[in-house]
C-alpha cells in the first residue's frame, strides 16, 4: 500500500514536465525514510537533469538507507546529463522502487541490473500501466521510431463539427478550447489537412496556455494553398512543415522556404493523397515522439482507416446542429461488427463539454 501511495505522488510529480521533456520521458522520484519524504524532483526539462538528481539535490537529509520511488527505470548511459544509475549507486539507498521498465534499447534492464548488482534492493512494476501510460509517445516511439497519433476533434451532440457552410466557431466552450491548447503543448508537433487550412485559416498556436507551440504540419500534396495563410505568415515565428509529393511544383516549393517554412516531400499512395505511414517514418528521423491531429474530415478519416491512431480525443458539446458536417468519412465499414472499436481511457468534463479520451481496441475488428 505504501509503494502504491508513493508511487502515485511520483506520478504527479512527473506530469509536471509535460510539454516540456520531448523527446525524454516525464519522470518523477520521491525519497522516503523512516515512512517521511525526505525529498523529491521531477524532469522539468529536455537537457536539464532528471528527476533522481533533482530528488536528490532537494533532499533535507542523509538518503543513504532510504528508499526511492521513481516512476521509470534510472538511465545508465552518458547523454545529455551523466547515467542516474551511478549517482543512485553512490548515495546508497536500501531500496528503489521502480514504475516500469525503460524501452530504451541502451537502457532496458540495465538500470535495474546494476543497482541488484551493487546490493541495493529492487522493486519493479509499482502502478506500472500508469507509469507505461504517463509516456506512451515515448513508449512507442521507442519500440516503433514513429510518433504516438493522436486524433482530436470538437463535435456536436449529433456528431456535426460544423455547419453545412462549414461554420465551427466555436462549438467547444472556453475551458475545453483551453484544454485543446493544453493537449497542443504537450506534443510535439500538430497536423491539418490543406481542406482545414482554407476553411478555417487556423494559427494552431498555444495561445490560450502558457508553453511551447508545437511545430505545425500542413498536408498538402501539390502545393495549391495560398501564401496568405496564417500558417505561413507567421512560419518565422512557429516552426512550420509543409507536406507534399516529390511532384509538387518546385517553384512553389522555392517560395515556401523563402517564407520560413520546411518542405518534408512524401510519398503518395494516388494523386493527391500522400502516404501517411511513410510520413510517420520521416517524422520520426527527425526525433518527434508524438503528433496530434487536428483534422479536417478526409484526414481524420484516413487516420482511422489506416489503423494509424493510438489515441482519440473526442469534445462533445451539448448542442444540436443538424444537418453539418462530420468528423469522420467513409471507412469503409458494411457491418457493425467492422466498426472501428475503443475503449474509454478517462471521461472529462470543461465547462459545458464532456471530454473522451479513447484507446484503439487493436485486436478486435
Amino acid at each position: 500500500m505504501d509503494d502504491e501511495f508513493y508511487m502515485k505522488r511520483a506520478l504527479k510529480l512527473a506530469r509536471r514536465g509535460a510539454g516540456r521533456v520531448s523527446p525524454n520521458p516525464m519522470v518523477g522520484c520521491v525519497i522516503v525514510k523512516e515512512g517521511r519524504i525526505i525529498g523529491e524532483g521531477w524532469h522539468a526539462c529536455c537537457g536539464e537533469a532528471h528527476a533522481e538528481i533533482n530528488a536528490l539535490s532537494n533532499a533535507k537529509e542523509s538518503v543513504r538507507d532510504a528508499t526511492f520511488y521513481i516512476t521509470l527505470e534510472p538511465c545508465t548511459h552518458f547523454g545529455r546529463t551523466p547515467p542516474c544509475v551511478e549517482r543512485l549507486i553512490a548515495e546508497r539507498p536500501s531500496r528503489v522502487v521502480i514504475g516500469v521498465e525503460d524501452p530504451n534499447p541502451i537502457v532496458k534492464g540495465q538500470g535495474i541490473a546494476k543497482l541488484k548488482e551493487n546490493g541495493i534492493e529492487v522493486t519493479v512494476g509499482v502502478l506500472a500501466e500508469d507509469c507505461r501510460e504517463l509516456n506512451a509517445p515515448f513508449f512507442k516511439f521507442m519500440t516503433e521510431r514513429i510518433p504516438f497519433v493522436t486524433v482530436k476533434y470538437a463535435q456536436s451532440l449529433d456528431g456535426k463539427i460544423a455547419t453545412p457552410t462549414g461554420h465551427s466557431r466555436w462549438i467547444s466552450s472556453p475551458a475545453a478550447l483551453k484544454f485543446a491548447h493544453t493537449l497542443r503543448k504537450e506534443h510535439d508537433a500538430i497536423l491539418v489537412g490543406k481542406g482545414t487550412v482554407l476553411q478555417d485559416d487556423p494559427e494552431l498556436s498555444t495561445r490560450l496556455v502558457k508553453g511551447k507551440n508545437p511545430c505545425r504540419i500542413v498536408l498538402d500534396a501539390h502545393l495549391t494553398l495560398p501564401f496568405s495563410r496564417r500558417l505561413f505568415a507567421t512560419a518565422c515565428e512557429i516552426p512550420t512543415l509543409v507536406a507534399t509529393s516529390h511532384n509538387a511544383p518546385s517553384e512553389r516549393k522555392e517560395k515556401l522556404k523563402a517564407l520560413g517554412l520546411e518542405i518534408l516531400e512524401v510519398r503518395e499512395v494516388q494523386p493527391g493523397y500522400l502516404d501517411l505511414k511513410d510520413l510517420l517514418t520521416l517524422l520520426g528521423q527527425r526525433h518527434m515522439s508524438s503528433l496530434l491531429v487536428e483534422g479536417g474530415e478526409e484526414v481524420i478519416t484516413s487516420f482511422l482507416k489506416g489503423d494509424l491512431v493510438d489515441r482519440l480525443v473526442i469534445i462533445i458539446s451539448p448542442c444540436i446542429i443538424g444537418v453539418g458536417k462530420s468528423a469522420v468519412g467513409n471507412l469503409g465499414v458494411k457491418y457493425v461488427e467492422e466498426a472501428k472499436k475503443f475503449t474509454i481511457r478517462r471521461l472529462l468534463k470543461r465547462g459545458t463539454d464532456r471530454i473522451f479520451i479513447l484507446e484503439p481496441k487493436r485486436d478486435e475488428k
